[in-house]
């Protein structure tokens, strides 16, 4: 637009007092003007220019029009411009005067030489758009209205103005290197772009090529993982197994080894030929080597230990034996020759051990003081003849006793105390005690003692071995210590003749064959067996000795007839005998009350209870007196009768309904 300003198309109108500018070297012609020929080039040389803040004048004398004049020469043009003369009057200033108020406001056209026009611009073209000439001038003079008017610019002003349009044209250079720079970055970003996209492609090539490793990963895992979890082993199990300290956590290593173990076992007779089997199986069997190895080692110094003087054989076997019972099992089953030899070992350790033990505690026993109950304490024995003999003989008889009275001594059959004498106690005891005592305590440790060791045994080496096995390393084991059992059980019986001590020891010992049948240790039948064969024969002989003492006083008895001053002296009260065998019998028949068909118990019993009567019989015709006679035999009998009424029983029964029959036989006298 500057270019039109510059050419003189447009007449500034902002004083009338203007000089009018200088004509320029062409004609006005309505028709469209070429864009290369609009101006004088030297205009477009102005360095900042702005049509904004540009006032400066085309029809000065002072403005530079002379200059474009001559600077349209180098650019070729052929429009040929009249120089103004400095000292003529302003040709606006004379058509200003001419026209009057009229023409104040109005534009002076700037006439053109015609001298000066160019060729080429006589043959010029226009283009009239289809309009009419008049049409065409009507358009042209609305579109000059409506162009800028400016004012003319002084050198001071645009001298003013040349800093802004330097700082200007620093501002676009500046705004051209910055251009530069970001579309420097951008085609930089756009590489890295091009760059990323082709990663991007590289990467999600190879995200799929991975999923199909996955996928194909996944399916092999879930076929060959199992089998590689079934034979593999951690290395932490084989830390633990070579090297860690034998505990808990050894055991459940040495059950995983002993998994893999087996599944190793059954994949080598697949013969399915896997390299992987063939290469672990042997590191496996050194594994196991190496287990048992510490198993034999362990085992061993467990046994040693129960070889300590003073040690509780039950809290090593229950904290070290029972604690890893698995490791027998697995030595027993990789090594069973090994096993065997330990198993040997240790039967022999305990062997020693209950031996000692039970030697130690049967010398504790012997200690106690027992009450002598020999042959002059039977029935039929006289109490004179008692007296003297004890004071003829050396053997002190201990504290007096009565040894056809039950009294107490049953508090030991009924007693909650489950608990056997200890050593030291027995040894220390000062009291005198009937021989069952020592038989119940000794008796009562070695039935605990035996069924610890039962339990134990099938609990630690089964089910390595079969229960016949185990009952054999038992038998092994408890042989000298059920028969150091036996013979202090005759060293008590065979000279005795107390027959409530011996039944009273057939008592608990049949309570201790409940008591192991209740524990279920059927090891121990054949010694409560053997003790029960040793106590029933002894019991039927001191009854046989009761029976032939009252024999023997029944046939001492004079049959002949006695004078009148002796019959008078005769009393009717039961005699001293009946008393000793209500007594016997009613120890005998409390201790019976639970008592079978088949014990000898009853027979021996009837047995006496014949030769008693027999005895009271021949007593009775030695009274002359019929009446008194009677009367005799029925007190008697009722004394035998209230002593035994209370009893319970099926042989309390008998007796009493016998004695009650005999009681009524005689009741009428």
């Amino acid at each position: 637009m500057w270019l039109d300003r510059l050419s003189g198309h447009s007449t500034p109108a902002a004083t009338p007092s203007a000089s009018p500018p200088p004509p320029t070297n062409r004609s006005y012609s309505p028709a469209a003007r070429r864009p290369s020929h609009l101006g004088p080039a030297a205009a477009a040389q102005r360095p900042g220019f702005s049509p904004r803040s540009s006032s400066l004048s085309l029809h000065s004398n002072d403005s530079t029009t002379s200059l474009l004049a001559s600077s349209r020469r180098p650019n070729g043009s052929g429009l040929k411009q009249s120089v103004t003369v400095t000292d003529a009057p302003d040709p606006l200033d004379v058509l200003a005067k001419l026209l009057g108020s009229e023409g104040k406001g109005a534009i002076a056209k700037p006439q053109t030489n015609g001298d000066n026009v160019a060729e080429d611009e006589l043959e010029l073209e226009l283009d009239f758009e289809d309009l009419s000439l008049r049409e065409f001038a009507s358009r042209k003079s609305s579109s000059a209205e409506k162009e800028h008017v400016y004012a003319t610019q002084t050198i001071e002003e645009f001298e003013r103005d040349k800093a802004k349009f330097e700082d200007l044209h620093r501002s676009i250079r500046a705004c051209d290197d910055v251009l530069s720079s970001v579309e420097s970055n951008l085609a930089s970003f756009q590489n890295d772009l091009a760059t990323v996209s082709a990663e991007i492609e590289t990467l999600q090539a190879r995200s799929t090529a991975l999923s199909v490793r996955l996928e194909n990963r996944k399916l092999v895992e879930s076929g060959l993982g199992p089998i590689v979890e079934e034979i593999s082993v951690s290395p932490t199990v084989v830390r633990k197994i070579v090297e860690g300290v034998i505990d808990e956590a050894w055991v459940r290593a040495l059950a995983e080894v002993e998994k893999r173990s087996k599944a190793i076992d059954i994949k080598s007779k697949e013969q399915r030929n896997i390299k992987g089997v063939r290469d672990l199986k042997p590191l496996l069997e050194n594994l196991v080597n190496k287990a048992l190895e510490r198993i034999r080692d362990f085992l061993v110094a467990q046994i040693k230990a129960l070889r300590s003087p003073n040690i509780n054989a039950q809290i090593i076997q229950q904290q070290h034996f029972i604690r890893y019972k698995d490791l027998y099992e697995f030595l027993h089953k990789h090594h069973s020759q090994l096993a065997e030899e330990i198993g040997q070992a240790y039967m022999n350790t305990m062997r020693w051990y209950f031996l000692n033990q039970f030697t130690r505690y049967q010398k504790a026993l012997e200690k106690i003081k027992i009450h002598v109950i020999d042959r002059h304490d039977v029935l039929g024995g006289d109490d004179g003849n008692r007296k003297t003999n004890l004071l003829a003989g050396t053997k002190s008889s201990g504290p007096p006793h009565d040894a056809f009275n039950l009294g107490r001594r049953i508090d030991l059959l009924k007693t909650s105390n489950q608990t056997a004498l200890p050593s030291f106690l027995a040894e220390e005891d000062k009291a005198t005690h009937y021989l069952e005592f020592p038989f119940r305590n000794f008796n009562l440790a070695l039935v605990d003692n035996a069924s610890a060791e039962y339990s134990f045994l099938t609990s630690f080496f089964s089910p390595a071995l079969s229960f016949a096995a185990i009952s054999r390393h038992f038998n092994y084991i408890f042989e000298p210590t059920f028969a150091l059992g036996q013979s202090l059980t005759k060293s008590l019986v065979h000279e005795t003749f107390d027959s409530l001590g011996l039944l009273l020891c057939v008592r608990l010992n049949q309570h201790f064959a409940f008591e192991l049948q209740r524990r279920k240790i059927p090891a121990v039948d054949g010694y409560i067996n053997g003790t029960g064969m040793l106590l029933w024969p002894r019991f039927q002989v001191i009854m046989d000795q009761h029976c032939e003492s009252v024999r023997t006083v029944t046939n001492a008895i004079s049959t002949r007839k006695q004078s009148a001053s002796e019959q008078a002296k005769q009393s009717a009260a039961p005699h001293f005998m009946t008393q000793r065998f209500g007594q016997f019998m009613q120890g005998i028949l409390t201790l019976s009350t639970e008592a079978g068909d088949d014990e000898p118990v009853s027979a021996s019993l009837i047995r006496l209870r014949s030769e008693i009567e027999a005895f009271l019989t021949k007593s009775s015709k030695s009274i002359g007196e019929s009446r008194k006679r009677e009367r005799f035999l029925y007190n008697n009998y009722s004394l035998i009768l209230t002593i035994i009424g209370d009893l319970e029983g099926k042989l309390a029964l008998e007796q009493q309904d016998h004695f009650e029959g005999l009681k009524k036989a005689y009741e009428g006298s």
